[in-house]
């Protein structure tokens, strides 16, 4: 049932009716922005003329400065001058983890709506990993009543793989009571391509209940072609977000997907896309953010910052929009969004040009939500009590670790190395000779764990990792891809034992240690991804944290946090480290790090 239908189908009618007599000049229109000029995506056009909105939509565009007061209504038409400025819809981010931003869902929409994002499209499968449906319940109510429309695809792996051990098991059965919400539009990206083609039944018995709503299924397949890429969508795959190739997207493209261009804080694919930008590519692409930092936003923008970045890269501004507004909202199917137009909702970014796309305003429902980039009414991002969720917040259980459990017990000559790739999620198979401890800062080598920390297992997978840049101490993180395991690397054993038990102290979160002291924490207790703290307070712990990693070695170019939560993550090749040992991704495969 829709917000419109919500009290009665008379409710209803009056409001149509409503907006037709504001269209039509009968009686006034709540609010007119005038004397701007807006983008119209059906016509690939700049044009002027006055906008009319009542009941939070958009009821007519061309001239409304004859009726200020209506004697019928009591209404007041309020008139904004928009002189020399630009009207956009409403940005849409079509694929986000809201988790990976480490804020609660009314923190991030007080993030990114000053930056002229209307409605989002989140994956929950962070939290989900941690929490299972609860965890969809927590978003779900957390998420009501703000300033952003929050759109929701249902997790499709929980956990990612059957190598992979996480806080639940989501099946397809779990995931039907959650699609009668209008705010569920789908099955997240289904990322366990692999169990896909090999006819997983579990993985069908979703797809099929999405497909009995009548819902989308988003896709996650790096480098998948030929007849497996026929086999995938065959499934009922409508999407990637994982192209880092142009090559790759328009084989996608030709077999009638749609290309998510992800431009976040790890994955940066834009540059390598730009050619999607241009006719007949563009028509079938959107603009995403996947996953991104308070800092990132704070400092760039979210939507915005990927329009202004196409655009300065040689993409028609115009065509950007359109991958930032009406085509994500017809591809999932979000009627009367996206577009500004009579009928649409009235969510509007103004800027001063399309392009340096500085976002001035921003409406929502046809009421000023943020302006110069602060939130207007901060009230509306404060959620009621959520205690009842304890699951969400008591989500580690794991016994304190020793220096011992990091001792590589396996025994041989050579040993796999996972190797980082710059400026992408992918990583290497490296072989190298093993000896001493395996760890050798100087030639970039440093150990890596991960900890099981939902069900107390014990169980504690040990690596080596090359790329990251470490020269001394240890990085600990309960944000780990998509398990959200504890993850560690460090130079000793010593100090990683102290940094993750930093982190299960604080049920959840990153910590930095050198030389047996904490030089850093940042705690996020919400199942260990989020906190309920400002985008600020977060960001100035988090920039102190990445200032003392870098201070230690870690590499330029390497964002110290998101990239080491991918490391775990085993869906993406090459090889990757679970709580079980390093995982072949091709094969779905344990391998011995030492052999």
């Amino acid at each position: 049932m829709t917000e419109l239908f919500k009290n009665s189908v008379d409710s209803y009618v009056k409001h149509l009716q409503e907006n037709v007599f504001a269209s039509i000049g009968r009686i006034a229109p709540e609010l007119v922005l005038k004397n701007g000029r807006f983008v119209n995506v059906f016509t690939n056009q700049l044009e002027s003329g006055d906008i009319a909105i009542h009941n939070g939509y958009i009821v007519g565009i061309g001239d409304y400065s004859s009726v200020e007061f209506d004697t019928e209504t009591g209404h007041l038409t309020k008139y904004i001058d928009c002189s020399g400025k630009i009207l956009c819809p409403g940005f849409i981010d079509g694929h986000i983890h809201i988790e990976s931003s480490m804020l609660s869902p009314g923190e991030f929409a007080a993030s990114v709506v000053p930056h002229g994002t209307t409605a989002v499209i989140t994956d929950p499968h962070e939290i989900t990993n941690v929490a299972g449906k609860m965890g969809i319940e927590y978003m779900l109510e957390s998420s009501e009543g703000l300033p952003l429309d929050v759109y929701f695809m249902l997790p499709s792996c929980v956990p990612a793989t059957s190598l992979d051990e996480s806080g639940a098991v989501l099946e397809a059965e779990d995931l039907e009571e959650f699609f009668e919400n209008p705010r569920v539009l789908g099955l997240a990206e289904l990322m366990n391509s692999y169990g896909t083609l090999l006819g997983d039944e579990g993985i069908f018995r979703k797809i099929a209940i999405t497909k009995k709503y009548n819902k989308i299924v988003d896709g996650h397949a790096p480098g998948l072609q030929g007849k497996g890429l026929n086999g995938y969508i065959a499934a009922g795959v409508v999407s990637d977000h994982e192209c880092s190739t142009v090559e790759d997207a328009k084989e996608k493209l030709s077999r009638g997907q749609w290309i998510m261009i992800r431009e976040g804080t790890a994955a940066k694919n834009m540059d390598a896309l730009m050619p999607l930008f241009q006719p007949p590519y563009c028509y079938r692409c959107m603009l995403v953010t996947d996953d991104k930092h308070p800092g990132d936003i704070i400092e760039y923008g979210h939507v915005d910052y990927l329009i202004r970045k196409a655009v300065s890269n040689g993409a028609d501004p115009i065509l950007a929009v359109k991958m930032a507004t009406i085509q994500p909202a017809e591809y999932f199917g979000i009627k009367n969004t996206g577009a500004i137009a009579p009928g649409y909702k009235a969510d509007i970014a103004v800027v001063g040009s399309l392009y340096d796309m500085n976002v001035l305003e921003v409406y929502k429902d046809g009421k000023l939500a943020a302006q110069n980039k602060i939130i207007l009414n901060e009230s509306v991002t404060t959620k009621k009590d959520l205690n009842k969720f304890k699951k969400v917040y008591t989500s580690f259980h794991m016994k304190e670790l020793k220096p011992e459990d990091f001792i590589v017990k396996e025994t041989g000559e050579s040993m796999r190395v996972i190797e980082l790739v710059n400026g992408e999620i992918l990583t290497n198979e490296k072989i190298m000779p093993f000896s001493g401890t395996g760890v050798n800062p100087e030639q970039d080598i440093v150990k890596l764990a991960v900890a099981e920390r939902h069900l107390n297992t014990g169980h504690i997978g040990v690596g080596f990792l090359k790329g990251y840049g470490l020269k001394n101490g240890a990085i600990a993180s309960s944000i780990a891809h998509d398990s959200h395991n504890l993850i560690i690397v460090g130079t000793n054993d010593l100090d990683m034992s102290i940094a993750g038990n930093c982190v299960r102290k604080n049920q959840g979160g990153l910590a930095i240690v050198s030389e047996g002291k904490i030089l850093g924490e940042l705690p996020l207790p919400i199942a260990g991804v989020m906190c309920d703290e400002k985008a600020e307070v977060v960001e100035d712990k988090l920039g102190a944290m990445k200032k003392k990693a870098k201070g230690l070695g870690v590499s330029e170019g390497i964002d110290p946090f998101m990239t080491l939560a991918f490391i775990s993550l085993s869906v993406i090749p090459d090889i990757r480290l679970t709580t079980r040992g390093l995982v072949k991704v091709d094969v779905q495969e344990f391998v011995p790090t030492i052999f």
